[in-house]
């Protein structure tokens, strides 16, 4: 009986690892450059700018 606790955990180890190549992948896969990380910034430096610029009506 040994010999099926054996290939139980053999399968265990197996599906983590797996799950670790899927996961660094993923990571890489998402990684953003500097250059466009900077750009994403100031995009929302400038919508953000340009929201608090126009005027929010009356208020009561």
């Amino acid at each position: 009986m040994r010999w099926w606790k054996m290939l139980g955990l053999a399968g265990i180890m197996g599906v983590a690892a797996t799950g670790v190549v899927i996961a660094r992948a993923e990571r890489r896969r998402r990684a953003y450059t500097p250059e466009e990380i900077r750009t994403r910034l100031r995009e929302r430096v400038e919508s953000a700018r340009a929201d608090d610029a126009q005027p929010e009506g009356r208020r009561s």
